[in-house]
Protein backbone atom coordinates (compact mmCIF):
# COMPACT_ATOMS: atom_id res chain seq x y z
CA UNK A 1 0.00 0.00 0.00
CA UNK A 2 2.90 2.38 0.71
CA UNK A 3 5.02 1.47 -2.33
CA UNK A 4 7.70 -0.49 -0.48
CA UNK A 5 10.09 -2.81 -2.36
CA UNK A 6 10.20 -6.60 -1.95
CA UNK A 7 13.37 -8.62 -2.51
CA UNK A 8 13.22 -12.41 -2.92
CA UNK A 9 16.72 -13.89 -3.05
CA UNK A 10 17.95 -17.23 -4.41
CA UNK A 11 14.72 -18.18 -6.18
CA UNK A 12 16.48 -21.18 -7.77
CA UNK A 13 16.55 -22.86 -4.35
CA UNK A 14 12.76 -22.87 -4.03
CA UNK A 15 11.68 -24.69 -7.19
CA UNK A 16 8.35 -25.88 -5.75
CA UNK A 17 7.28 -22.27 -5.09
CA UNK A 18 8.02 -20.99 -8.60
CA UNK A 19 4.50 -21.68 -9.87
CA UNK A 20 3.11 -19.62 -6.97
CA UNK A 21 5.54 -16.81 -7.84
CA UNK A 22 4.34 -16.87 -11.43
CA UNK A 23 0.71 -16.60 -10.31
CA UNK A 24 1.54 -13.72 -7.92
CA UNK A 25 3.28 -11.82 -10.72
CA UNK A 26 0.34 -12.38 -13.08
CA UNK A 27 -2.05 -10.94 -10.49
CA UNK A 28 -0.07 -7.67 -10.16
CA UNK A 29 -2.39 -5.07 -11.66
CA UNK A 30 -0.99 -1.59 -12.49
CA UNK A 31 -4.36 -0.04 -11.56
CA UNK A 32 -4.34 -1.43 -8.02
CA UNK A 33 -0.58 -1.52 -7.36
CA UNK A 34 1.31 1.44 -5.90
CA UNK A 35 3.45 3.11 -8.65
CA UNK A 36 6.55 2.99 -6.44
CA UNK A 37 6.27 -0.76 -5.70
CA UNK A 38 9.06 -2.98 -7.12
CA UNK A 39 9.61 -6.73 -6.87
CA UNK A 40 13.29 -7.75 -7.05
CA UNK A 41 14.16 -11.40 -7.70
CA UNK A 42 17.65 -12.91 -7.58
CA UNK A 43 18.47 -16.34 -8.99
CA UNK A 44 21.12 -18.45 -10.63
CA UNK A 45 20.23 -19.62 -14.15
CA UNK A 46 17.56 -22.25 -13.60
CA UNK A 47 15.16 -24.09 -15.95
CA UNK A 48 12.53 -23.94 -13.18
CA UNK A 49 12.40 -20.12 -13.17
CA UNK A 50 9.07 -18.96 -14.71
CA UNK A 51 9.51 -17.86 -18.31
CA UNK A 52 6.59 -15.41 -18.09
CA UNK A 53 8.29 -13.56 -15.23
CA UNK A 54 11.49 -13.32 -17.26
CA UNK A 55 9.67 -12.01 -20.30
CA UNK A 56 7.76 -9.33 -18.40
CA UNK A 57 10.61 -8.18 -16.13
CA UNK A 58 13.71 -6.07 -16.57
CA UNK A 59 16.70 -8.41 -16.44
CA UNK A 60 20.11 -7.58 -14.95
CA UNK A 61 23.06 -9.99 -14.97
CA UNK A 62 26.23 -9.89 -12.90
CA UNK A 63 28.92 -11.96 -14.60
CA UNK A 64 32.72 -11.92 -14.30
CA UNK A 65 34.42 -10.14 -17.21
CA UNK A 66 36.00 -12.18 -19.98
CA UNK A 67 39.75 -12.62 -19.80
CA UNK A 68 42.25 -13.11 -17.00
CA UNK A 69 43.50 -9.51 -16.98
CA UNK A 70 40.04 -7.93 -16.80
CA UNK A 71 39.06 -10.35 -14.07
CA UNK A 72 42.02 -9.41 -11.86
CA UNK A 73 41.41 -5.68 -12.38
CA UNK A 74 37.73 -6.09 -11.47
CA UNK A 75 38.75 -7.84 -8.23
CA UNK A 76 40.90 -4.81 -7.28
CA UNK A 77 37.93 -2.53 -7.84
CA UNK A 78 35.71 -4.54 -5.47
CA UNK A 79 35.09 -3.73 -1.83
CA UNK A 80 37.02 -4.07 0.48
CA UNK A 81 40.24 -3.92 -1.63
CA UNK A 82 39.23 -0.59 -3.16
CA UNK A 83 38.93 0.84 0.37
CA UNK A 84 42.32 2.45 0.98
CA UNK A 85 41.96 2.13 4.76
CA UNK A 86 41.66 -1.62 4.34
CA UNK A 87 44.41 -1.87 1.68
CA UNK A 88 46.94 0.05 3.78
CA UNK A 89 45.76 -1.03 7.24
CA UNK A 90 47.45 -4.44 7.59
CA UNK A 91 50.37 -4.77 10.02
CA UNK A 92 52.38 -6.98 7.61
CA UNK A 93 52.17 -4.73 4.59
CA UNK A 94 54.26 -6.60 1.98
CA UNK A 95 52.93 -10.14 2.62
CA UNK A 96 49.37 -8.79 2.69
CA UNK A 97 49.59 -6.97 -0.64
CA UNK A 98 51.41 -9.84 -2.36
CA UNK A 99 48.91 -12.39 -1.07
CA UNK A 100 46.12 -10.06 -2.13
CA UNK A 101 47.38 -10.12 -5.72
CA UNK A 102 47.80 -13.89 -5.51
CA UNK A 103 44.20 -14.29 -4.39
CA UNK A 104 42.94 -11.99 -7.19
CA UNK A 105 44.95 -14.07 -9.67
CA UNK A 106 43.61 -17.31 -8.21
CA UNK A 107 40.01 -15.99 -8.35
CA UNK A 108 40.48 -15.15 -12.04
CA UNK A 109 42.07 -18.53 -12.82
CA UNK A 110 39.29 -20.64 -11.30
CA UNK A 111 36.64 -18.64 -13.15
CA UNK A 112 38.40 -18.63 -16.52
CA UNK A 113 39.04 -22.40 -16.39
CA UNK A 114 35.31 -22.92 -16.93
CA UNK A 115 35.75 -21.92 -20.56
CA UNK A 116 37.86 -25.04 -21.20
CA UNK A 117 35.01 -27.43 -20.48
CA UNK A 118 35.71 -30.69 -18.68
CA UNK A 119 39.50 -30.30 -18.73
CA UNK A 120 38.99 -27.11 -16.72
CA UNK A 121 36.43 -28.38 -14.22
CA UNK A 122 34.37 -31.57 -14.25
CA UNK A 123 31.50 -29.44 -12.94
CA UNK A 124 31.36 -25.70 -13.83
CA UNK A 125 31.19 -24.07 -10.39
CA UNK A 126 29.78 -20.60 -9.79
CA UNK A 127 32.64 -19.12 -7.76
CA UNK A 128 31.56 -15.58 -6.86
CA UNK A 129 32.60 -12.37 -5.14
CA UNK A 130 31.46 -13.60 -1.72
CA UNK A 131 34.08 -16.39 -1.77
CA UNK A 132 36.68 -13.83 -2.74
CA UNK A 133 35.75 -11.22 -0.15
CA UNK A 134 35.60 -13.59 2.83
CA UNK A 135 39.02 -14.98 1.83
CA UNK A 136 40.49 -11.45 1.80
CA UNK A 137 39.08 -10.73 5.26
CA UNK A 138 40.59 -13.96 6.60
CA UNK A 139 44.04 -13.21 5.14
CA UNK A 140 43.90 -9.75 6.74
CA UNK A 141 42.86 -11.25 10.08
CA UNK A 142 45.67 -13.86 10.05
CA UNK A 143 48.36 -11.30 9.23
CA UNK A 144 47.14 -8.85 11.88
CA UNK A 145 46.87 -11.44 14.66
CA UNK A 146 50.10 -13.42 14.09
CA UNK A 147 53.71 -12.41 13.58
CA UNK A 148 54.46 -15.11 10.99
CA UNK A 149 52.44 -15.96 7.87
CA UNK A 150 50.73 -19.35 8.24
CA UNK A 151 50.40 -20.27 4.55
CA UNK A 152 49.07 -23.73 5.35
CA UNK A 153 46.15 -22.35 7.38
CA UNK A 154 45.35 -19.68 4.77
CA UNK A 155 45.38 -22.23 1.94
CA UNK A 156 43.22 -24.65 3.94
CA UNK A 157 40.54 -22.04 4.66
CA UNK A 158 40.45 -20.86 1.03
CA UNK A 159 40.89 -24.20 -0.71
CA UNK A 160 38.77 -26.41 1.55
CA UNK A 161 36.19 -24.00 3.02
CA UNK A 162 35.59 -20.79 1.08
CA UNK A 163 36.13 -21.90 -2.52
CA UNK A 164 36.36 -25.62 -1.76
CA UNK A 165 32.99 -25.54 -0.04
CA UNK A 166 31.38 -25.20 -3.48
CA UNK A 167 33.35 -28.08 -4.98
CA UNK A 168 31.47 -31.37 -4.94
CA UNK A 169 33.84 -33.44 -7.09
CA UNK A 170 36.98 -34.83 -5.41
CA UNK A 171 39.06 -34.52 -8.59
CA UNK A 172 38.02 -30.88 -8.97
CA UNK A 173 39.03 -30.30 -5.36
CA UNK A 174 42.45 -31.78 -6.13
CA UNK A 175 42.82 -29.36 -9.04
CA UNK A 176 41.63 -26.37 -6.98
CA UNK A 177 44.17 -27.10 -4.23
CA UNK A 178 46.96 -27.56 -6.80
CA UNK A 179 46.23 -24.16 -8.38
CA UNK A 180 46.05 -22.52 -4.95
CA UNK A 181 49.40 -24.02 -3.86
CA UNK A 182 51.03 -22.60 -6.99
CA UNK A 183 49.63 -19.10 -6.42
CA UNK A 184 49.64 -18.59 -2.64
CA UNK A 185 52.99 -19.64 -1.17
CA UNK A 186 56.06 -18.23 0.56
CA UNK A 187 58.10 -17.97 -2.66
CA UNK A 188 55.46 -15.74 -4.25
CA UNK A 189 55.77 -13.32 -1.31
CA UNK A 190 59.58 -13.27 -0.98
CA UNK A 191 60.70 -13.75 -4.62
CA UNK A 192 60.26 -10.55 -6.66
CA UNK A 193 60.50 -12.53 -9.92
CA UNK A 194 58.20 -15.42 -8.98
CA UNK A 195 56.49 -16.86 -12.07
CA UNK A 196 52.98 -18.31 -12.13
CA UNK A 197 53.69 -20.08 -15.46
CA UNK A 198 56.57 -22.00 -16.99
CA UNK A 199 57.25 -19.43 -19.73
CA UNK A 200 57.64 -16.53 -17.31
CA UNK A 201 54.99 -14.42 -19.07
CA UNK A 202 52.99 -14.23 -15.87
CA UNK A 203 55.15 -12.99 -12.99
CA UNK A 204 54.21 -11.98 -9.47
CA UNK A 205 54.31 -8.17 -9.11
CA UNK A 206 56.99 -6.36 -7.10
CA UNK A 207 55.83 -4.77 -3.85
CA UNK A 208 54.12 -1.41 -4.34
CA UNK A 209 51.04 0.70 -3.73
CA UNK A 210 47.46 0.22 -4.99
CA UNK A 211 48.01 1.93 -8.36
CA UNK A 212 51.19 -0.08 -8.89
CA UNK A 213 49.24 -3.36 -8.76
CA UNK A 214 46.54 -2.00 -11.08
CA UNK A 215 49.14 -0.84 -13.64
CA UNK A 216 51.05 -4.11 -13.34
CA UNK A 217 47.85 -6.07 -14.09
CA UNK A 218 47.05 -3.88 -17.11
CA UNK A 219 50.40 -4.91 -18.61
CA UNK A 220 49.41 -8.61 -18.60
CA UNK A 221 48.52 -10.21 -21.98
CA UNK A 222 44.96 -9.43 -23.08
CA UNK A 223 44.31 -12.99 -24.29
CA UNK A 224 45.70 -15.51 -21.77
CA UNK A 225 47.72 -18.45 -23.02
CA UNK A 226 46.60 -21.91 -21.80
CA UNK A 227 49.93 -22.35 -20.00
CA UNK A 228 48.96 -19.82 -17.33
CA UNK A 229 46.20 -22.28 -16.33
CA UNK A 230 48.77 -25.08 -16.34
CA UNK A 231 47.39 -26.45 -19.63
CA UNK A 232 48.89 -27.53 -22.94
CA UNK A 233 48.52 -25.28 -26.00
CA UNK A 234 46.02 -27.81 -27.39
CA UNK A 235 43.57 -26.70 -24.68
CA UNK A 236 42.78 -23.65 -26.84
CA UNK A 237 41.43 -26.01 -29.52
CA UNK A 238 39.27 -27.74 -26.89
CA UNK A 239 38.03 -24.35 -25.69
CA UNK A 240 37.11 -23.22 -29.22
CA UNK A 241 35.38 -26.52 -29.96
CA UNK A 242 33.32 -26.19 -26.79
CA UNK A 243 32.28 -22.64 -27.69
CA UNK A 244 31.34 -23.76 -31.22
CA UNK A 245 29.34 -26.76 -29.99
CA UNK A 246 27.50 -24.61 -27.44
CA UNK A 247 26.59 -22.14 -30.19
CA UNK A 248 25.38 -24.84 -32.59
CA UNK A 249 23.35 -26.54 -29.82
CA UNK A 250 21.68 -23.21 -29.05
CA UNK A 251 20.87 -22.72 -32.74
CA UNK A 252 19.38 -26.23 -32.93
CA UNK A 253 17.22 -25.59 -29.88
CA UNK A 254 15.84 -22.34 -31.28
CA UNK A 255 14.90 -23.93 -34.60
CA UNK A 256 11.26 -24.74 -35.17
CA UNK A 257 10.47 -28.22 -33.95
CA UNK A 258 8.90 -29.17 -37.26
CA UNK A 259 10.40 -27.59 -40.35
CA UNK A 260 8.24 -29.75 -42.64
CA UNK A 261 8.53 -29.87 -46.38
CA UNK A 262 11.28 -31.53 -48.35
CA UNK A 263 14.82 -31.70 -47.02
CA UNK A 264 18.17 -32.54 -48.55
CA UNK A 265 17.98 -34.89 -51.51
CA UNK A 266 14.31 -34.08 -52.05
CA UNK A 267 13.18 -36.50 -49.31
CA UNK A 268 10.62 -35.50 -46.72
CA UNK A 269 11.32 -35.79 -43.00
CA UNK A 270 9.02 -38.82 -42.76
CA UNK A 271 10.96 -40.61 -45.51
CA UNK A 272 14.26 -39.85 -43.86
CA UNK A 273 13.02 -41.09 -40.47
CA UNK A 274 11.75 -44.35 -42.01
CA UNK A 275 15.03 -44.82 -43.85
CA UNK A 276 17.17 -44.23 -40.73
CA UNK A 277 14.95 -46.48 -38.58
CA UNK A 278 15.02 -49.26 -41.17
CA UNK A 279 18.79 -49.03 -41.51
CA UNK A 280 19.37 -49.33 -37.74
CA UNK A 281 16.85 -52.17 -37.38
CA UNK A 282 18.54 -54.13 -40.18
CA UNK A 283 21.88 -53.95 -38.32
CA UNK A 284 20.54 -54.68 -34.83
CA UNK A 285 21.15 -58.35 -33.87
CA UNK A 286 18.65 -60.47 -31.98
CA UNK A 287 18.65 -60.21 -28.20
CA UNK A 288 21.08 -62.34 -26.20
CA UNK A 289 19.71 -65.60 -24.81
CA UNK A 290 20.41 -64.99 -21.11
CA UNK A 291 19.18 -68.46 -20.09
CA UNK A 292 21.57 -70.13 -22.54
CA UNK A 293 24.40 -67.87 -21.35
CA UNK A 294 23.70 -68.82 -17.74
CA UNK A 295 23.81 -72.53 -18.64
CA UNK A 296 27.07 -72.17 -20.55
CA UNK A 297 28.64 -69.82 -17.97
CA UNK A 298 27.01 -70.78 -14.64
CA UNK A 299 27.58 -68.81 -11.45
CA UNK A 300 30.87 -70.20 -10.10
CA UNK A 301 32.77 -69.37 -6.91
CA UNK A 302 36.15 -69.47 -8.65
CA UNK A 303 35.15 -67.51 -11.80
CA UNK A 304 33.32 -64.21 -11.27
CA UNK A 305 33.62 -63.28 -14.96
CA UNK A 306 30.74 -65.68 -15.74
CA UNK A 307 28.40 -63.51 -13.68
CA UNK A 308 29.81 -60.34 -15.26
CA UNK A 309 29.07 -61.66 -18.77
CA UNK A 310 25.49 -62.73 -18.01
CA UNK A 311 24.69 -59.43 -16.24
CA UNK A 312 26.17 -57.41 -19.10
CA UNK A 313 24.00 -59.32 -21.59
CA UNK A 314 20.93 -58.47 -19.51
CA UNK A 315 21.80 -54.78 -19.45
CA UNK A 316 22.36 -54.60 -23.19
CA UNK A 317 19.16 -56.58 -23.84
CA UNK A 318 17.16 -53.94 -21.98
CA UNK A 319 18.79 -51.23 -24.08
CA UNK A 320 18.31 -52.96 -27.44
CA UNK A 321 14.67 -53.78 -26.55
CA UNK A 322 13.97 -50.05 -26.11
CA UNK A 323 15.84 -49.15 -29.32
CA UNK A 324 14.12 -51.87 -31.35
CA UNK A 325 10.60 -51.12 -30.07
CA UNK A 326 10.92 -47.35 -30.57
CA UNK A 327 12.19 -47.77 -34.14
CA UNK A 328 9.36 -50.18 -35.03
CA UNK A 329 6.78 -47.78 -33.57
CA UNK A 330 8.37 -44.83 -35.39
CA UNK A 331 7.92 -46.64 -38.70
CA UNK A 332 4.31 -47.40 -37.82
CA UNK A 333 3.65 -43.81 -36.71
CA UNK A 334 5.03 -42.44 -39.98
CA UNK A 335 2.58 -44.69 -41.86
CA UNK A 336 -0.25 -43.58 -39.59
CA UNK A 337 -0.75 -47.00 -37.99
CA UNK A 338 -0.12 -45.78 -34.42
CA UNK A 339 -0.34 -42.40 -32.71
CA UNK A 340 2.85 -40.31 -32.76
CA UNK A 341 3.30 -39.86 -29.01
CA UNK A 342 5.49 -37.17 -27.45
CA UNK A 343 8.16 -39.83 -26.77
CA UNK A 344 8.18 -40.95 -30.41
CA UNK A 345 8.19 -37.32 -31.51
CA UNK A 346 11.33 -36.80 -29.43
CA UNK A 347 12.96 -39.88 -30.97
CA UNK A 348 12.16 -38.76 -34.52
CA UNK A 349 13.43 -35.22 -33.92
CA UNK A 350 16.67 -36.52 -32.42
CA UNK A 351 17.16 -38.86 -35.40
CA UNK A 352 16.71 -35.99 -37.85
CA UNK A 353 19.28 -33.95 -35.88
CA UNK A 354 21.72 -36.87 -35.75
CA UNK A 355 21.54 -37.08 -31.93
CA UNK A 356 20.90 -39.97 -29.54
CA UNK A 357 17.19 -39.97 -28.55
CA UNK A 358 16.50 -39.23 -24.89
CA UNK A 359 14.29 -42.35 -24.70
CA UNK A 360 17.33 -44.50 -25.49
CA UNK A 361 19.64 -42.64 -23.11
CA UNK A 362 17.37 -43.56 -20.17
CA UNK A 363 18.43 -47.18 -20.66
CA UNK A 364 21.84 -46.55 -22.23
CA UNK A 365 25.41 -46.28 -21.03
CA UNK A 366 26.73 -42.66 -21.10
CA UNK A 367 27.71 -41.46 -24.58
CA UNK A 368 28.26 -38.11 -26.30
CA UNK A 369 28.60 -39.56 -29.80
CA UNK A 370 26.35 -38.52 -32.70
CA UNK A 371 23.64 -41.01 -33.66
CA UNK A 372 25.57 -42.82 -36.42
CA UNK A 373 28.69 -43.29 -34.27
CA UNK A 374 26.56 -44.35 -31.29
CA UNK A 375 24.85 -47.09 -33.29
CA UNK A 376 28.21 -48.37 -34.58
CA UNK A 377 29.61 -48.28 -31.03
CA UNK A 378 26.59 -50.20 -29.69
CA UNK A 379 26.95 -52.86 -32.40
CA UNK A 380 30.67 -53.23 -31.59
CA UNK A 381 29.86 -53.72 -27.90
CA UNK A 382 27.28 -56.36 -28.75
CA UNK A 383 29.84 -58.15 -30.97
CA UNK A 384 32.35 -58.05 -28.07
CA UNK A 385 29.90 -59.84 -25.77
CA UNK A 386 28.85 -62.30 -28.49
CA UNK A 387 32.50 -63.21 -29.16
CA UNK A 388 33.04 -63.68 -25.41
CA UNK A 389 30.00 -66.01 -25.31
CA UNK A 390 31.13 -67.98 -28.37
CA UNK A 391 34.85 -68.43 -27.63
CA UNK A 392 35.26 -67.78 -23.90
CA UNK A 393 36.74 -64.87 -21.97
CA UNK A 394 39.18 -62.84 -24.11
CA UNK A 395 42.88 -62.54 -23.28
CA UNK A 396 42.53 -58.73 -23.34
CA UNK A 397 39.27 -57.17 -22.15
CA UNK A 398 37.97 -54.20 -24.11
CA UNK A 399 37.36 -51.76 -21.24
CA UNK A 400 35.12 -49.56 -23.39
CA UNK A 401 32.76 -52.45 -24.16
CA UNK A 402 31.23 -52.78 -20.70
CA UNK A 403 27.93 -51.21 -19.74
CA UNK A 404 28.75 -51.31 -16.01
CA UNK A 405 32.54 -51.29 -15.88
CA UNK A 406 32.74 -51.39 -12.08
CA UNK A 407 31.25 -54.91 -12.12
CA UNK A 408 34.16 -56.12 -14.25
CA UNK A 409 36.73 -54.52 -11.92
CA UNK A 410 35.04 -56.06 -8.87
CA UNK A 411 35.02 -59.44 -10.65
CA UNK A 412 38.79 -59.27 -11.20
CA UNK A 413 39.35 -58.55 -7.51
CA UNK A 414 36.89 -61.23 -6.44
CA UNK A 415 38.71 -63.91 -8.45
CA UNK A 416 42.00 -62.96 -6.79
CA UNK A 417 40.47 -62.73 -3.29
CA UNK A 418 38.85 -66.16 -3.56
CA UNK A 419 41.95 -67.76 -5.09
CA UNK A 420 44.27 -66.60 -2.29
CA UNK A 421 41.69 -66.41 0.55
CA UNK A 422 42.18 -62.67 1.15
CA UNK A 423 39.33 -60.35 2.25
CA UNK A 424 38.37 -58.27 -0.79
CA UNK A 425 38.28 -55.03 1.20
CA UNK A 426 42.05 -55.35 1.75
CA UNK A 427 42.72 -55.44 -1.99
CA UNK A 428 43.58 -52.70 -4.45
CA UNK A 429 44.96 -52.55 -7.97
CA UNK A 430 48.50 -52.03 -9.14
CA UNK A 431 48.81 -51.08 -12.80
CA UNK A 432 51.41 -51.97 -15.42
CA UNK A 433 51.42 -50.22 -18.79
CA UNK A 434 52.58 -52.88 -21.25
CA UNK A 435 53.97 -53.01 -24.76
CA UNK A 436 51.24 -52.33 -27.31
CA UNK A 437 50.92 -55.70 -29.07
CA UNK A 438 48.63 -58.71 -29.33
CA UNK A 439 48.33 -60.90 -26.23
CA UNK A 440 47.17 -64.49 -26.77
CA UNK A 441 46.75 -65.53 -23.14
CA UNK A 442 45.49 -63.78 -20.02
CA UNK A 443 47.87 -63.12 -17.10
CA UNK A 444 48.13 -65.52 -14.17
CA UNK A 445 46.38 -63.02 -11.90
CA UNK A 446 44.40 -59.92 -12.79
CA UNK A 447 43.47 -58.94 -16.33
CA UNK A 448 44.72 -57.16 -19.44
CA UNK A 449 42.61 -54.21 -20.61
CA UNK A 450 42.67 -51.91 -23.62
CA UNK A 451 40.42 -49.33 -25.29
CA UNK A 452 41.38 -46.31 -23.15
CA UNK A 453 42.28 -42.84 -24.48
CA UNK A 454 44.46 -40.21 -22.81
CA UNK A 455 42.91 -36.73 -22.72
CA UNK A 456 45.36 -33.89 -22.00
CA UNK A 457 48.56 -35.93 -22.38
CA UNK A 458 50.05 -38.85 -24.34
CA UNK A 459 51.88 -42.03 -23.46
CA UNK A 460 55.63 -41.85 -24.18
CA UNK A 461 56.35 -45.49 -25.06
CA UNK A 462 60.14 -44.98 -25.25
CA UNK A 463 60.47 -43.44 -21.80
CA UNK A 464 57.59 -45.44 -20.31
CA UNK A 465 56.00 -42.34 -18.74
CA UNK A 466 53.35 -39.71 -19.42
CA UNK A 467 54.43 -37.16 -22.02
CA UNK A 468 53.20 -33.88 -23.45
CA UNK A 469 50.61 -33.96 -26.22
CA UNK A 470 51.67 -33.57 -29.83
CA UNK A 471 50.41 -30.30 -31.38
CA UNK A 472 46.77 -30.51 -32.55
CA UNK A 473 46.37 -34.13 -31.34
CA UNK A 474 43.74 -33.98 -28.59
CA UNK A 475 43.33 -37.66 -27.70
CA UNK A 476 45.92 -40.44 -27.69
CA UNK A 477 45.29 -44.16 -27.48
CA UNK A 478 46.66 -45.85 -24.39
CA UNK A 479 48.44 -49.21 -24.81
CA UNK A 480 47.41 -52.41 -23.02
CA UNK A 481 47.34 -52.09 -19.22
CA UNK A 482 47.56 -54.99 -16.78
CA UNK A 483 45.34 -54.82 -13.71
CA UNK A 484 47.27 -56.48 -10.88
CA UNK A 485 45.14 -57.15 -7.77
CA UNK A 486 47.14 -57.15 -4.56
CA UNK A 487 46.98 -56.09 -0.95
CA UNK A 488 46.82 -52.30 -0.68
CA UNK A 489 49.72 -52.42 1.79
CA UNK A 490 51.92 -54.24 -0.77
CA UNK A 491 51.49 -51.74 -3.63
CA UNK A 492 54.94 -50.24 -4.22
CA UNK A 493 55.07 -46.42 -4.11
CA UNK A 494 56.60 -45.31 -7.44
CA UNK A 495 56.48 -41.86 -9.09
CA UNK A 496 53.09 -41.72 -10.75
CA UNK A 497 50.05 -39.60 -11.55
CA UNK A 498 46.73 -40.80 -10.16
CA UNK A 499 44.69 -40.61 -13.36
CA UNK A 500 40.87 -40.82 -13.16
CA UNK A 501 39.06 -42.90 -15.79
CA UNK A 502 35.75 -41.61 -17.18
CA UNK A 503 33.25 -43.10 -19.59
CA UNK A 504 32.86 -39.88 -21.62
CA UNK A 505 34.75 -36.63 -22.11
CA UNK A 506 31.99 -34.80 -20.23
CA UNK A 507 33.46 -36.37 -17.04
CA UNK A 508 30.52 -35.18 -14.99
CA UNK A 509 28.27 -37.89 -13.58
CA UNK A 510 25.54 -38.45 -11.04
CA UNK A 511 25.55 -40.88 -8.14
CA UNK A 512 23.56 -43.95 -9.17
CA UNK A 513 21.56 -46.28 -6.91
CA UNK A 514 24.56 -48.66 -6.80
CA UNK A 515 26.64 -45.99 -5.07
CA UNK A 516 28.82 -45.53 -8.17
CA UNK A 517 29.11 -42.45 -10.38
CA UNK A 518 27.42 -42.77 -13.76
CA UNK A 519 30.63 -41.52 -15.43
CA UNK A 520 33.68 -42.05 -13.19
CA UNK A 521 35.09 -45.59 -13.30
CA UNK A 522 38.38 -45.96 -11.41
CA UNK A 523 41.72 -44.22 -10.78
CA UNK A 524 44.78 -45.67 -12.53
CA UNK A 525 48.34 -44.94 -11.38
CA UNK A 526 50.21 -43.92 -14.55
CA UNK A 527 54.05 -43.66 -14.34
CA UNK A 528 55.32 -40.08 -14.57
CA UNK A 529 58.69 -38.34 -14.31
CA UNK A 530 57.02 -34.97 -13.61
CA UNK A 531 55.32 -33.78 -10.41
CA UNK A 532 51.70 -34.92 -10.22
CA UNK A 533 50.55 -31.27 -9.98
CA UNK A 534 51.76 -30.73 -13.55
CA UNK A 535 49.19 -33.21 -14.88
CA UNK A 536 46.52 -32.20 -12.37
CA UNK A 537 46.45 -28.63 -13.70
CA UNK A 538 46.45 -29.98 -17.27
CA UNK A 539 43.24 -31.86 -16.49
CA UNK A 540 44.70 -35.18 -17.66
CA UNK A 541 42.27 -38.11 -17.59
CA UNK A 542 41.64 -41.45 -19.30
CA UNK A 543 38.43 -41.93 -21.32
CA UNK A 544 36.77 -45.16 -22.39
CA UNK A 545 35.36 -43.51 -25.54
CA UNK A 546 35.74 -40.38 -27.65
CA UNK A 547 32.97 -38.09 -28.86
CA UNK A 548 33.27 -38.82 -32.59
Amino acid sequence: ADGSWVVLQNCHLCVSWMTTLERVCEELNPDTTHPNFRLWLTSYPSPAFPVAVLQNGVKMTNEPPQGLRNNVIRSYLLNPISDMDFFTGCRQEKPFRKLLFGLCFFHALVQERRGFGAIGWNIPYEFNDTDFQISIQQINMFLNQYEHVDYEAIRYLIGQCNYGGRVTDDWDRRCLVSILNNVLNADMVTDESYSFSASGNYLGPPHGDYEHYINFTKALPLIPEPEVFGMHANADITKDQKATNDLLDSVMQTQAAAAGGASSGGKSDDERISEIAGDILSKLPVAFDEAAALRKYPTAYEESMNTVLVQEMGRFNRLTDVVRLSLINIQKAVKGLVVMSSELEGVSQAMLNGKIPGLWMKKSYPSLKPLGSYVNDLLTRLQFLQHWYDTGAPAVFWMSGFYFTQAFLTGVQQNYARKYQIPIDLLGFDFKVLEDREYDAPPEDGAYINGLFLDGARWDAKAGVLGEQDPKVLANRMPVIQLVPMRKADIAPVPHYVCPVYKTSDRRGVLSTTGHSSNYVVAINVPSDRPADHWVRRGVALLTQLDD
